[in-house]
C-alpha cells in the first residue's frame, strides 16, 4: 500500500460548526467529509478494546481510581485501534509513524486492531473498567457517543496536557466539546462518515440510493454496519428524517423495521463491525453500507474494484477518540503517542494512508509536500456540495441511548 492522504481544517466557519456538530452528537466512525463552500482544502476536520492484563487500580466510593503509572521504568504503551486505521508499510510490514515514535523515545508499542464495533469493544472490557483494573490498553479509540459514555461513568483517566503540548495544534472547533470540554479526557483520533459502497465487478450498474441495497439481485450479499448511528443513520436519511433535527421514536422505529425485514429475508447476510471488509474481500458481501476510508484503503491493493457514493439523501459523519483506560499502567507513554500524532508532519502522514479527517492544524500543509495530487480528493478536501449532504446523528438522552441501541442489538441478535 502506498501513502494515502493528509490535510487541515481551514478558517471556513461552516467547518468548524460541522465539526462541533460531529463532536456533540456523532455517528460511528471514520473517513470523510467535511467541506467548506468553496474550500480548495478542507483538512483537518473531525473525523472510533481488548482483553485484559491484572494490575490496574481498584475502586472507591467515587468509583473506579485511576491505575499505578509505571511509565519510568516501563518504555511501553499499548493501543487498541480500529483497523485500517494507522499507516502501514507492505514492503516492510510496519507502521512508519508508530517506530518513527518509538526510535525518537525508546518507548514500544503494542498495537493491535481490536475494535470491531464500540458495543462488542465495551462488552469486552465493561467489567474490568468498572473494578479499574488495567484492560491490556493504555489508550483505545471509541467514537465520540461511547467516549461520553466512558466519561460519564468514569472509566478513563484525566490527561496530563503538559505531556501533550502539541495539543495547541487541535483545530479550533474540537477544543471544547460537550462530552469533554476543555479536552481533559479524550483527544480526537479522526473522522469520518458512513455510506453504500458495492463490488463494481459484481454490481456493475452501481447503487444510487441506500434503498438500492433492497433490490433482489443483491439477496443475501448485502451487510450492514452494527453501529446503530451509521446503519439507522444513514436509513433515516433515505427516509427523509434529518437525523441532527427533531425526532423522536416514529422515524427510529420505521428505520429498525427495514433492517429487521431485511434481515429475516435474507436480504441482509450478515451484521458487521469493521469485519464486513473481509467480507467484501472475500466476495461473500457485494454490497454495503460501510466506512469510505475502509473503501479507499481496500482499493489499494484491489486495483479500484469497489465503489461509494455519497448519495443525495447524506450521509453520516463522526469522529473517533483516543482516551487512557481508568486501569491504564502507562499513561505517561500514552500520552506522549499522543503528543506525536498531533504533530502537523505526522498527522499529515497518517492522513495521506488513511484517507480520514485530520484534526491537526498544519496537516494540510504539511501533505502538500506528501503528494499535492490528493488535494482534490473530495473525501478530504469535498467542496460546498459535499458538506451538505454530512449529517451527524444527534445527542442521545441515556434513557434514549439504552432504548434505541437495545432495540437495535436486539434486532440484529447481538
Amino acid at each position: 500500500m502506498t501513502a494515502r492522504e493528509p490535510r487541515k481544517l481551514p478558517d471556513d466557519p461552516q467547518i468548524r460548526e460541522l465539526i462541533q456538530l460531529a463532536q456533540a452528537g456523532r455517528v460511528s466512525r471514520r473517513n470523510v467529509l467535511a467541506g467548506a463552500a468553496g474550500a480548495a482544502g478542507v483538512g483537518a476536520l473531525l473525523a472510533a478494546c481488548g482483553t485484559g492484563g491484572g494490575g490496574g487500580s481498584g475502586t472507591s466510593a467515587t468509583g473506579p481510581t485511576p491505575g499505578t503509572d509505571v511509565s519510568d521504568t516501563e518504555k511501553l504503551v499499548r493501543w487498541a485501534n480500529w483497523t485500517f486505521y494507522l499507516d502501514y508499510d507492505d514492503e516492510t510490514n510496519s507502521r512508519p509513524t508508530l517506530e518513527a515514535f518509538t526510535d525518537e523515545t525508546e518507548i514500544r508499542v503494542e498495537y493491535v486492531e481490536d475494535i470491531e464495533d464500540n458495543d462488542t469493544f465495551y462488552g469486552k472490557v465493561q467489567s474490568q473498567l468498572a473494578q479499574g483494573q488495567d484492560i491490556g490498553f493504555d489508550i483505545i479509540t471509541p467514537t465520540d457517543w461511547m467516549a461520553a459514555r466512558l466519561i460519564r461513568q468514569g472509566y478513563v483517566q484525566e490527561l496530563d496536557h503538559a505531556n501533550i503540548p502539541n495539543l495547541d495544534n487541535l483545530v479550533e472547533g474540537l477544543r471544547d466539546v460537550d462530552f469533554d470540554p476543555g479536552r481533559h479526557r479524550s483527544v480526537t483520533w479522526q473522522s469520518g462518515y458512513g455510506l453504500i459502497a458495492w463490488n463494481t465487478e459484481l454490481v456493475p450498474n452501481g447503487l444510487n440510493s441506500v434503498s438500492d441495497l433492497w433490490n433482489p439481485e443483491l439477496r443475501g450479499r448485502v451487510e450492514v454496519l452494527s453501529e446503530m448511528r451509521d446503519t439507522i443513520g444513514l436509513i433515516m436519511l433515505d427516509q427523509g428524517v434529518d437525523i441532527s433535527g427533531d425526532w423522536g421514536d416514529d422515524e427510529f422505529f420505521a428505520a429498525l423495521e427495514v433492517v429487521d425485514e431485511n434481515i429475516k429475508n435474507g436480504q441482509i447476510r450478515q451484521v458487521r463491525g469493521n469485519s464486513y471488509t473481509e467480507d467484501l474481500i472475500s466476495g461473500d458481501a457485494i454490497a454495503v453500507i460501510g466506512w469510505s476510508g475502509d473503501i479507499v484503503a481496500l482499493n489499494f491493493d484491489a486495483d479500484d474494484k469497489f465503489a461509494y457514493k455519497i448519495v443525495d439523501s447524506g450521509v453520516t459523519l463522526w469522529s473517533d477518540n483516543l482516551m487512557v483506560p481508568i486501569g491504564a499502567r502507562h499513561k505517561t507513554n500514552a500520552e506522549k503517542l499522543m503528543n506525536h500524532y498531533y504533530d502537523p508532519e505526522v498527522a499529515a502522514e497518517v492522513a495521506a494512508w488513511v484517507n480520514f479527517i485530520t484534526p491537526v492544524e498544519g496537516a494540510r500543509e504539511a501533505m502538500e509536500a506528501i503528494d499535492p495530487e490528493l488535494m482534490d480528493n473530495e473525501l478530504i478536501f469535498p467542496d460546498s456540495d459535499t458538506l451538505a449532504k454530512a449529517h451527524v446523528f444527534r445527542s442521545l438522552t441515556p434513557e434514549e441511548e439504552e432504548k434505541y441501541n437495545g432495540e437495535f442489538l436486539s434486532v440484529i441478535g447481538a
